[in-house]
């Protein structure tokens, strides 16, 4: 039987700072009890949340390479023993997500053909799972992502606010879908003052569910922006009217179908009281940032004295700190799941909320075959 990894553990929803007092002895442990883990990133800057599991757990990160070739080509080096361990490969998602996904990809397959015992990939920001339904002509390329990684070698992932949660029935193995509501909510608590005066707002009606849970547990009103003017991801065709009606077709007098009105936004509305109040925005994916600099001004408009925005991953791409440190937002708050050190040099408005603890934490509950409800404790379905 493997010997069980024991580690100092403080409540992922009262503390999210670095255990003290790690024994030194605990690198040797971990070698011993069978897990290694390994960073399958080829560039430094995504391999700091590696780091920071591994120095939680008291190990070291597993010898490999990873690097491209002249050609573009990806090539991993496995350089040490992993027969018969259970491995854990941690894959942070850079702006080039193309190639994490196949350094992921092809390090999986390398461990598989060394024997290990069991291969589990920590993905904190799972790519791609925006496209998790039809779009006209397009694909479901999550699911086929979900179909590469199992065909990989992969036997279980960790990662962290899916998308969509419906996500999980995409895999033939186990997904952990962890949460950062509590890293955001003690953030909240702590660092914003007076925040008893603040009130959750949804931009969309779409993330009214993951507000309100917010809004419940710290106790807050709530607001919804509704009527925004770009289009979103469900106005776009899902497929079904594929193929397009033709003018002069000729339709069997009982197929005829009834005419529906096409869609039409109403001006934009705030339901909900904002005025003289802290507003935060919270949501799980912040990349394009137009709709959030477009929200925070009608929230200026409407009386908001500081806007805070709050999301999971901070993909924070194209001109998006730019964007960021012209608008009226005060404060934009992401979690370390997506490698973003550049764009905080670019805008001193985006802060990191670290989240390592409860993935060192997963990380050792499913090796030791200890259960997870633990670090779901008082988390909803609508975090």
């Amino acid at each position: 039987m493997p010997r069980k990894l024991l580690l100092p553990y403080k409540s992922v929803f009262s503390h999210f700072r670095a255990p003290r007092g790690l024994h030194e002895s605990l690198a040797m442990n971990a070698a011993r009890s069978g897990y290694r883990v390994f960073s399958a990133n080829s560039t430094a800057a995504s391999t700091e949340l590696a780091k920071k599991i591994t120095e939680r757990l008291g190990a070291e990160l597993g010898k490999s390479v990873v690097y491209q070739e002249t050609n573009g080509e990806t090539r991993v080096e496995i350089k040490e023993s992993v027969r018969g361990q259970d491995i854990f490969i941690i894959q942070t998602i850079p702006r080039d997500v193309n190639t994490a996904i196949m350094e992921l990809l092809i390090m999986a397959y390398a461990l598989k053909t060394s024997c290990a015992r069991n291969i589990i990939g920590v993905i904190p920001y799972f790519p791609y799972s925006k496209q998790s339904k039809m779009r006209k002509r397009g694909s479901i390329v999550c699911k086929l992502l979900a179909s590469m990684l199992a065909k990989s070698g992969l036997t279980h992932i960790i990662t962290m606010d899916l998308h969509q949660k419906e996500i999980q029935g995409f895999f033939s193995f186990p997904v952990d879908n962890l949460r950062a509501s509590p890293f955001l909510l003690q953030y909240i608590q702590e660092e914003i003052p007076d925040y008893r005066n603040a009130v959750i707002v949804a931009k969309s009606p779409g993330a009214a569910k993951r507000a309100q849970s917010y809004a419940e547990r710290l106790r807050l009103g709530l607001a919804v922006i509704h009527g925004e003017a770009q289009c979103t991801e469900q106005d776009m065709d899902d497929g079904r009217h594929s193929p397009p009606m033709l003018k002069n077709a000729t339709v069997h007098p009982g197929l005829e179908l009834p005419l529906m009105m096409a869609k039409e936004k109403p001006p934009i509305t705030v339901v909900g009281d904002v005025g003289g109040r802290i507003a935060i925005i919270v949501d799980d994916i912040i990349d394009d940032v137009e709709s959030f600099v477009a929200a925070a001004e009608i929230l200026k408009e409407r009386g908001a004295y500081k806007i805070f925005v709050m999301a999971t991953h901070g993909l924070l791409s194209a001109d998006a700190p730019r964007l960021i440190e012209e608008s009226s937002i005060d404060e934009v708050v992401v979690t370390n799941t997506v490698p973003h050190e550049v764009q905080k040099l670019q805008c001193p408005k985006i802060k990191t909320v670290d989240i390592s603890l409860i993935l060192s934490e997963a990380i050792r509950r499913i090796h030791n075959g200890e259960s997870m409800a633990y670090l779901f404790r008082n988390i909803t379905v609508d975090d």
